[in-house]
C-alpha cells in the first residue's frame, strides 16, 4: 500500500530522481536523463506514448522465434561440456542479443555492454566516479549509432524515434532519443539477465519444482510470473518535492526515497506464503514491473525473454543441478 501511495503520487514525489547515491547532485544534474522513466508528467507521458506501439503484445509476439532460436544458439554453445556458468553464459546473452536487435545496434558489442551495465548499476549501491563515467562511454557509443541511422534509416527503434514527433508536431532532440536508447540498453538488459538467472538458480537448487516444469512445460507462464514475484530485480527512488507523510513517516522535500518493489512482492498482507515459490500461484499481483504511470513499458517483452529462456534451459538440460 505504501508503494503504491508514492507511485501515484505526483505532486509529492519525482521521478528526476530513479537513483540512490552517495552525491548531493540528483542524477539527472550528471546528464542522467532517460525518458520517460526520469520524467513526470505532462512530458512524461508525451514520450512514452511514441515508445508503446514498439513494445506492444503483437510486436513482442514477433520476437518469440527469434528469442527461443537465440537461447537454442546459446545453449548449443556449452550443452555438450556438461556445465555452464548459467549466468555469464546464458543468462546475461539472451536480452542483449534482442534489445541490440531492436534498437539496430550491433550485439557483437556484448563484453562493452556487460561492463557498463555492471559499473552503472551492479558495483555497488552507491554510485560513483566510474558509474557516472559509464554513462557518459554509454552516451558517446548511442551518438555515434544515431548519427549513422540518421544517415541510413533501418526498421528498428533509432529510426522510429528519428522519425517520431511530440504532440506539438517537433521532432525529438538528440539527447532525447540518446536517453531512450539509455533506458532501454540498461533497463531491457540488467533487469532480464537478473532474472533469468534467479530463476535458474532457484531450479537448479530446487529439483521438485524443475522436474515439475518438465512433465508440465505449459506451467512456464505462471512459473515466469511467480519467479518474477520472488526474485524482483528493479527497485526505483523517487525524490520528495514537497513535504508529506506516506504510512506514519514524515517525508521532506529534498528526502530521496527508496522504493522496493522485491520487498513489496513478499507481503504477507498481499500474498499467502510469500516466501515461499509457488508456480502455479494464482492470483498473482506483483509489483515487479513497477506500479504507475512509470510501469515497467517492456513487461511483455521481458516476460516472453524470461519464459523461453527458463523454457528452453529446462527442455534440453532437464537434470541440471548446481555445482560445486
Amino acid at each position: 500500500d505504501d508503494l503504491a501511495t508514492i507511485a501515484h503520487d505526483h505532486q509529492h514525489f519525482s521521478s528526476r530522481t530513479i537513483l540512490i547515491t552517495d552525491r548531493v547532485e540528483s542524477p539527472t544534474d550528471l546528464g542522467f536523463h532517460a525518458p520517460p522513466i526520469t520524467e513526470d508528467p505532462p512530458y512524461h507521458s508525451d514520450i512514452r506514448r511514441l515508445l508503446l506501439p514498439m513494445f506492444s503484445p503483437a510486436v513482442v509476439a514477433a520476437y518469440e522465434p527469434i528469442t527461443r532460436a537465440l537461447a537454442n544458439d546459446l545453449i548449443d554453445g556449452f550443452i555438450s561440456n556438461g556445465q555452464c556458468d548459467a549466468a555469464a553464459d546464458y543468462a546475461q546473452h539472451v536480452p542483449i542479443k534482442v534489445i541490440t536487435r531492436m534498437l539496430g545496434i550491433p550485439d557483437s558489442d556484448h563484453a562493452r555492454f556487460r561492463d557498463w551495465i555492471h559499473r552503472l548499476i551492479e558495483e555497488s549501491p552507491l554510485a560513483g566516479d566510474a558509474s557516472f563515467d559509464a554513462i557518459f562511454e554509454i552516451g558517446g557509443y548511442l551518438a555515434e549509432h544515431v548519427a549513422d541511422h540518421r544517415n541510413t534509416p533501418r526498421d528498428d527503434i533509432i529510426t522510429h524515434l528519428l522519425d517520431a514527433h511530440m504532440p506539438d508536431g517537433r521532432t525529438l532532440e538528440d539527447r532525447e532519443i540518446l536517453g531512450v536508447c539509455l533506458l532501454l540498453l540498461l533497463a531491457g538488459i540488467d533487469t532480464t539477465w537478473s532474472a533469468i538467472g534467479s530463476s535458474l538458480l532457484h531450479l537448479a537448487t530446487h529439483p521438485d519444482h524443475r522436474r515439475r516444469l518438465v512433465a508440465e512445460p505449459g506451467l512456464i507462464h505462471s512459473a515466469t510470473e511467480e519467479f518474477l514475484r520472488a526474485f524482483a530485480p528493479v527497485t526505483m527512488a523517487r525524490e520528495v518535492i514537497e513535504d508529506t507523510v506516506v504510512g506514519g513517516c514524515p517525508m521532506q522535500r529534498g528526502d530521496r526515497v527508496l522504493l522496493p518493489f522485491p520487498s513489496g512482492n513478499r507481503d504477507p498482507d498481499a500474498f499467502d506464503q510469500p516466501d515461499e515459490v509457488i508456480l502455479d500461484r494464482s492470483p498473482n499481483r506483483h509489483v515487479a514491473f513497477g506500479l504507475g504511470i512509470h510501469r515497467c513499458l517492456g513487461s511483455h517483452l521481458a516476460r516472453l525473454e524470461v519464459s523461453v529462456a527458463v523454457e528452453r534451459f529446462v527442455a534440453r538440460s532437464q537434470r541440471f543441478t548446481l555445482s560445486d
